[in-house]
């Protein structure tokens, strides 16, 4: 039999390497301090490079936040945004005009085709005590048929996401991509309609396995002889994959064939595990657009220019939605959508 491991990776700062049918992922951490009255941090902004604040001071960033930590707004174009938000909560809004509030475990699956503007602020709701933070942002490329398709996002609640127990103190989290479970195959929810992933054939998948002391699981077998998949060992004391120890951060690239034996070392230990089947088309990416040609980024580039993807309907770059901390989405096409708080 083959080696299970191909390839192993030291992750820096991110983002991450990726490969085919992925294109970026990104883990954002950070220890944000009580908010203001601007939903800002209370806390002195001076010797930050406002707008491009990622130097980590303090344990946190601004980003290309102003008041408001995140991303003001801009475009996309030839994609897919998927939005993991395990800690604090995201303020979407867009040039669609529609509008969401999202996090403690919910996914935020957006489709950017043809072009759409949109910011991701990060609210701190929290006025007397710390803001915790901590998401991952990941791009999935579309094929050149579905690249300039019309733009939409989709919420993936928190509620709406199963969890897989493993044996031991942990669960496996399934956000895209079923697996066996104790009482048979556990389904996610399906996610945005012209996704890479909603096609039955793509093989893509997305978990998030959280392991506590000793504890184990085995991942299955893919579906696919060409699909790809890579675990990103992001926290705790280090993974054993098939006997073989690893420690924190690593990427592992595995033989998606195979059964993939996974125990946490020491106290525990997070890892996200990204596959599918590569689109394999030639990738022209510039910034925020990822096309196939040189010819088409000039275009979106053109396109952009010309009328913003649409405009932008909001009174601002940064928008933030208020102080309830109740989670909703508010779609395009006025359909609105609340999150079930936990009890």
């Amino acid at each position: 039999m083959a080696d299970l491991i191909r390839q192993t990776i030291r992750l820096g700062a991110p983002p991450w390497p990726t490969v085919d049918p992925f294109l970026f992922c990104v883990h954002h951490v950070d220890a944000y301090p009580a908010g203001n009255l601007h939903l800002g941090p209370d806390a002195d902004l001076r010797g930050r490079a406002i707008g491009q604040d990622f130097a980590g001071v303090d344990g946190w960033n601004m980003y290309h936040g102003s008041v408001v930590p995140g991303f003001p707004s801009h475009p996309h174009r030839g994609f897919e945004t998927i939005t993991y938000v395990r800690r604090g909560l995201v303020d979407h809004a867009d040039s669609l005009g529609a509008a969401a509030r999202y996090g403690k475990g919910d996914v935020q699956w957006m489709t950017a085709g043809k072009g759409i503007q949109h910011a991701e602020m990060f609210p701190l709701l929290d006025q007397s005590g710390p803001n915790p933070m901590e998401l991952f942002q990941i791009w999935l490329n579309l094929p050149a048929e579905d690249k300039m398709v019309e733009p939409s996002y989709k919420m993936l609640w928190d509620d709406e996401i199963p969890r897989v127990p493993v044996d031991g103190e942990g669960e496996l989290t399934v956000i895209a991509g079923a697996v066996p479970g104790p009482s048979g195959l556990v389904v996610p929810p399906s996610p945005a309609p012209d996704s890479w992933a909603a096609r039955g054939d793509t093989d893509v998948a997305l978990w998030h396995v959280r392991l506590g002391a000793g504890a184990s699981v085995v991942l299955p077998p893919a579906g696919y002889e060409d699909t790809v998949r890579v675990l990103y060992v992001f926290d705790g004391d280090g993974l054993a994959v098939d006997g073989q120890d690893h420690d924190v951060p690593t990427g592992i690239v595995l033989d998606s064939g195979q059964e993939a034996p996974l125990q946490a070392l020491g106290e525990g230990v997070d890892v996200l595990v990204m596959q599918g089947r590569p689109i394999g088309e030639p990738v022209a990416q510039y910034g925020p657009f990822v096309m196939n040609t040189k010819a088409e980024i000039q275009q979106a580039f053109e396109d952009y220019q010309r009328d913003h993807f649409g405009g932008w309907p909001w009174d601002r770059s940064d928008p933030v939605h208020g102080r309830d901390p109740a989670r909703f989405a508010r779609h395009a096409d006025g359909r609105e959508e609340r999150a079930r708080e936990a009890s």
